[in-house]
């Protein structure tokens, strides 16, 4: 109830900044699904989940959490904690579960947040929950959230959704680091794609 409430309000406010949807109609409406994006500024996962229909379930750093308020209101909104730059077993889990629910997930590949995006170093998480999972990996960029917010964001803001990512070549492989990070950067190449467009 607490998601859909605060994802009405956002709606909301994200409708006068002018916020604009593109390729939505891609994302299945059923079944496990990744959403990977790239990651600019906080507001980013805001405005994944209130363009989606579907609730959507994100990693937060574990840091936020250590507020008892802003811990509960994050968990009332989907988002559980991960231990970034580790291998966080218990968050990985808990992502595996959700998509094992037939919900969405999502994730940014490059961890913490980035100014510049094609440099940036991609985690392997991504990659393994895709393998493991099976779930349809939809690459998403975020456009415009780099501005400082509020005066900067005169600007278009644009959430913009690309094809399914196929990873069926890699079906059965034995998981090893090389393969995590071959499809690690595939999938940050499809999302690199569609700021380039």
């Amino acid at each position: 109830m607490v998601y859909f409430f605060a994802r009405g309000i956002c709606r909301l406010l994200f409708s006068l900044l002018g916020l604009k949807k593109e390729g939505i109609e891609k994302i299945p409406q059923k079944g496990p699904v990744i959403v990977a994006s790239n990651h600019m500024s906080n507001w980013d996962p805001i405005m994944v989940g209130i363009s989606l229909s579907r609730p959507v379930h994100f990693m937060a750093k574990v840091e936020l959490f250590n507020n008892k308020i802003l811990g509960k209101l994050l968990t009332a909104v989907h988002a559980f904690p991960v231990k970034r730059g580790t291998a966080d077993r218990k968050a990985i889990r808990q992502a595996l579960e959700i998509l094992e629910e037939g919900k969405v997930l999502g994730i940014f590949p490059e961890g913490a947040r980035k100014k510049v995006l094609p440099d940036a170093q991609v985690q392997s998480g991504v990659a393994l929950l895709a393998l493991k999972s099976g779930a349809t990996i939809i690459p998403v960029a975020c456009i415009g959230t780099d501005k400082d917010f509020p005066l900067g964001w005169f600007r278009p803001l644009l959430v913009k959704v690309g094809d399914p990512v196929n990873l069926h070549q890699y079906a059965g492989r034995k998981i090893t680091s090389a393969l995590l990070e071959q499809v690690s950067e595939e999938i940050m190449k499809e999302i690199n794609s569609l700021l380039d467009k």
